[in-house]
């Protein structure tokens, strides 16, 4: 394996430890593990499953105040021997010989590799193998191997489950309480050991259920009330390895099909399959992971930054996430900082998943769509409409955020107004509309999220001197919380919110249209559209200003604080006041270049009447970059994406900052607490969106690339409308599915057939003694297209194959496989399948270009299905039938007058991407009069069994609905 799938650390370090801990944490989207060893000091153990929330009270500064955390949950690695007359072993104590820790992020398994001598000169060898189960999300399992090198004998192995842990891992929250678990219980049934506990306010049971699995005898557990130990001796041979397994199962009593979180924890760690079976289920699903998820470029060193940030974030958010009423973390299931809430780091991570994952991404606004009551509550409380969003988001959507900080520097507890930031809501209006661009799909709920949305921030604009002000919030910047010396916090007319909301107006007018039933008055729509054209946005020195009155603000002395990323901390310390200052922690106002193309921009400012001179943008972006201090690791994304055009090397320095951002840990000690999941989401959507200029349109998506030199060709699978689509680009030229173009239109046709397309290129190519480059030659296409066909089930689109079979002296029916390999449908179930709802525009787009399709009614013979070829015809669906036939008598609507309602159902298999959908249109059929038969007849539809059947049925819907299948 080369070094862009690893991550090394040698030697023991425990300066660094919580860093590493971190960056090897293993996860699967419902359950983590920090990289935590289960023998050393120092070490902060981490468990967490995705929403397992509390809340406790806490005294501070003579103030109660209530804190929301992602529970720490019992720590299952405890493991640790002892040879004969040693004590226990410890890594900071022992002789050590070797030591490695080793991540595979393609297979995400940590090892750990180390040899110690003891007093006696004894020399061990350990090797250490750790999962968290991909494939079942329940599951997680430690393979400790020892070897005698140079002794024979007994050695001593102790193995606990722990459950006297606290949230104890961010050392400014330690005056907090973190003593989340109570009740503990253990116990014991025939080889198997379990340990509950009960979170102390949302009562949510916690199960932790272990195998040891030896070479050893079977011991009995020694039970506490609040952890168990268990005792084994291992007869090692010298040079002889011998192996102790430790699999768990870690459940709650939130789980689906759980009658209680004990029997559930013992049912799955009891069908749990040895190890080795269950690595190679794990590796299986990871490697299903990377082919949706495969990013390829040309340096092998940028490739395992890449690999990381991929890693952490499915390992945050993965299939499994999909299922359950979770957010978007800000820092990962890694750590504890920022209590496991959720912000705004969807923003920056949803548009990636978006294209590869889109049923993760659904999952996650159904998140908000389920706290949309809660929203419209904070909403009518402030004395708005619709629905505002809380900047901490947690177990019920209530707001989070507290009203105090810690400032680490002076050591004072200060008011916090971030509260303010109600730019959240935003983010996930922003997502709906991404998530509807790349799929097609707008749900209604999705469309309600989006309207209500609207609603609120539309009713923060209130008129002043012929302009509408949004007042009293805070920007992404968060240094600035209100204006200096107001007696009130917040600010007016954050440039950002403000045309973000005109925006948002805009889309909202087009989201009604989507979804009629929801549409607000006609009264509601104008208001919107005067609202967003008469926004006020505030400029000065020829470029946009941040808020009213920041052009009033103070220069900072930047050389006396350079290199100083909390400015506030400092100054504040120093009994000043950063809102004082033209400075801020990160981007503010050039998000709306991170969001926007520049286009877009121009066209939100002059809809709001402000002509964009020359100049304007990158005027602003030069600005503000010179007033901030980068607070954030969200900062370097968003400078490295507004520079690509301006500043290709400026830009190059902030990507590389951003992509080394927790390997560096550059925000000083941060990361130990946990990843940041926005950064890492960011880094990877700068590649897409703006590296290589993808951008989504009404009608298919446009390519402009920008590709760095140093990254040289870059390539990657994306998943658009349902399609995968393979887009590779250098600096030079974009291609699409190997060809160079620079737009793809939506409902392209594609080759279908069966079969392993992949593996007939690879016979084909080695017959002709060809290498991939000369197959992309003879095929005008890129040489990593081809080797994405000969290693993933997919089917390029017409042109491509036929190149494709020509380049390789064959044809397209035999590289498709001539229906040879098997009968159509019989392919193995996928692991995971899943299903997506689409919209019913998606639905009426698909179904357009007609096909064959099957008619369901009750007939006087019982129900009955016939297949029929259709077209579209002014909404309605149109088939041919014979007169006089068993159709035409059971569907005597129309000219009877009476409606009979029928089922009309429409459905594509795509056998080589493993996916396909169906449509189901409900409604009244009718004979088409006589009157009408020229016009309907000019619609070009043919009956399906021939013949002279001239009689014409118009389906005319009542309800459309639909489903993609994805991993059949």
């Amino acid at each position: 394996m080369n070094d862009a799938w690893r991550l090394v650390y040698d030697g023991f370090d425990p300066e660094g430890e919580s860093l590493r801990e971190a960056l090897c944490t293993l996860g699967n989207g419902r359950l983590a593990t920090r990289g935590a060893t289960p023998d050393g000091r120092p070490r902060t153990p981490g468990t967490y499953v995705a929403g397992c929330y509390d809340r406790l009270d806490s005294v501070v500064a003579g103030h109660t105040v209530t804190n929301e955390d992602l529970v720490n949950l019992p720590d299952w690695l405890p493991l640790t021997c002892a040879t004969p007359g040693s004590g226990w072993f410890r890594p900071q104590e022992a002789d050590l010989l070797h030591y490695r820790h080793e991540l595979d992020l393609r297979h995400g398994v940590l090892v750990r590799d180390l040899s110690w001598r003891d007093g006696a000169g004894r020399v061990t060898r350990s090797r250490q193998r750790r999962l968290v189960s991909m494939a079942d999300p329940y599951l997680a399992a430690l393979e400790t191997t020892f070897t005698a090198e140079n002794w024979h004998g007994p050695l001593r192995v102790h193995a606990v489950l722990e459950g006297r842990v606290a949230n104890r891992g961010v050392p400014r929250y330690l005056d907090l309480r973190g003593d989340h678990l109570t009740g503990h219980e253990t116990g014991s049934e025939d080889d198997l050991a379990w340990l509950t506990a009960v979170t102390r306010c949302s009562h949510i049971t916690v199960a932790l259920a272990a195998r040891i699995d030896t070479d050893g005898m079977p011991a009995r557990p020694s039970l506490a009330t609040d952890h168990i130990t268990s005792d084994h001796v291992l007869d090692l041979a010298r040079g002889e390895p011998a192996r102790l397994t430790k699999i768990v199962a870690l459940t709650t009593s939130r789980d689906h099909a759980s009658h209680d979180a004990r029997s559930a924890a013992l049912r799955h760690v009891r069908r749990a399959p040895p190890f080795d079976d269950l690595l190679a289920r794990h590796k299986r699903a990871w490697d299903r992971l990377w082919r949706r998820a495969r990013i390829d470029v040309t340096s092998p060193d940028l490739s395992r930054h890449l690999h990381l940030h991929v890693f952490h974030l499915l390992q945050t958010l993965s299939p499994h996430t999909a299922d359950l009423d979770v957010g978007v973390p800000a820092r990962g299931l890694h750590g504890e900082a920022y209590r496991g809430h959720v912000f705004w780091d969807e923003l920056f991570v949803q548009p990636w998943l978006d294209l590869r994952f889109p049923e993760i991404s659904l999952g996650l606004l159904r998140y908000r769509w389920r706290r949309l009551p809660e929203a419209r509550d904070a909403a009518r409380a402030a004395g708005y409409d619709g629905a505002m969003f809380p900047w901490q988001s947690g177990s019920d959507g209530r707001e989070e955020t507290q009203t105090l900080h810690l400032n680490p520097v002076s050591g004072r507890w200060l008011p916090d107004h971030s509260r303010l930031q109600r730019h959240v809501g935003l983010a996930i209006a922003y997502n709906v509309w991404h998530h509807y661009q790349a799929t097609g799909s707008m749900p209604p709920w999705c469309a309600e999220l989006l309207l209500d949305i609207a609603r609120c921030f539309a009713s923060m604009a209130v008129p002043h001197q012929g302009r509408y002000e949004i007042r009293g919030v805070m920007g992404p910047d968060e240094y600035h919380d209100g204006h200096p010396g107001a007696p009130v916090p917040g600010l007016a007319n954050n440039a950002y919110t403000n045309i973000m909301t005109a925006w948002l107006l805009v889309r909202a007018r087009e989201t009604a249209a989507l979804a009629p039933h929801l549409a607000p008055t006609a009264a509601e729509l104008d208001r919107w559209d005067e609202i967003s054209r008469r926004l006020r946005v505030d400029f000065h020195d020829g470029v946009i200003s941040q808020f009213t009155g920041y052009a009033d603000l103070l220069e900072l002395d930047w050389d006396r604080y350079r290199g100083v990323r909390r400015l506030d901390r400092a100054l504040e310390a120093e009994g000043d006041d950063v809102n004082r200052y033209k400075a801020s922690k990160q981007a503010d106002t050039l998000m709306l270049s991170y969001l926007l193309t520049s286009g877009e921009l121009a066209a939100v400012l002059e809809r709001l009447g402000y002509p964009v001179e020359p100049g304007l943008i990158p005027r602003t972006v030069a600005y503000y970059l010179q007033r901030t201090s980068h607070g954030s690791t969200l900062s370097a994304v968003v400078h490295a994406w507004v520079l690509a055009r301006s500043n290709r090397a400026e830009s190059w320095e902030f990507f590389t900052e951003a992509l080394r951002g927790d390997l560096d840990d550059v925000q000083r000690g941060t990361t130990a607490e946990g990843i940041h999941l926005g950064a890492m989401g960011g880094t990877l959507d700068l590649l897409q969106r703006c590296y290589l200029g993808l951008e989504l349109q009404r009608d298919g998506f446009r390519l402009d690339p920008r590709v760095p030199e140093r990254i040289g060709l870059l390539s990657m699978p994306i998943r658009y409308h349902g399609r995968q689509i393979f887009i590779d680009a250098d600096d030079h030229e974009a291609r699409v599915n190997g060809t160079a173009r620079r737009s793809y239109r939506r409902g392209e046709s594609i080759m279908t057939g069966t079969g392993d397309l992949g593996r007939r290129i690879i016979h084909h190519r080695e017959r002709l003694g060809l290498t991939r480059e000369q197959v992309a030659e003879r095929a005008d296409m890129s040489a990593g297209y081809v080797a994405y066909l000969e290693e993933n089930a997919d089917t390029p689109d017409t042109g491509s194959l036929y190149r494709l079979a020509d380049a390789l002296h064959t044809t397209v029916d035999e590289l498709l496989g001539g229906g040879r390999d098997r009968p159509p449908g019989h392919g193995p179930a996928m692991s995971h399948p899943t299903l997506e709802a689409l919209a019913q525009e998606e639905c009426l787009r698909l179904i357009e270009p007609g096909g064959i399709g099957r008619v369901a009614f009750n007939s006087v013979h019982g129900p009955t299905v016939l297949p029929v070829n259709y077209k579209m015809y002014r909404g309605a669906v149109i088939f041919r039938t014979a007169a006089g036939g068993p159709m035409d008598q059971d569907l005597r609507t129309g000219l009877e007058g009476v409606d009979i309602k029928i089922a009309f159902e429409i459905d594509m298999i795509d056998e080589p991407n493993r996916e396909g959908w169906s449509v189901l249109v409900q409604g009244a059929a009718h004979h088409v009069p006589p009157d009408e038969m020229d016009e309907v007849a000019g619609c070009g539809v043919t009956p399906w069994a021939g013949g002279e059947r001239q009689l014409y049925i118009r389906v005319v819907p009542c309800q459309i609905t639909g489903r993609r299948i994805h991993g059949m």
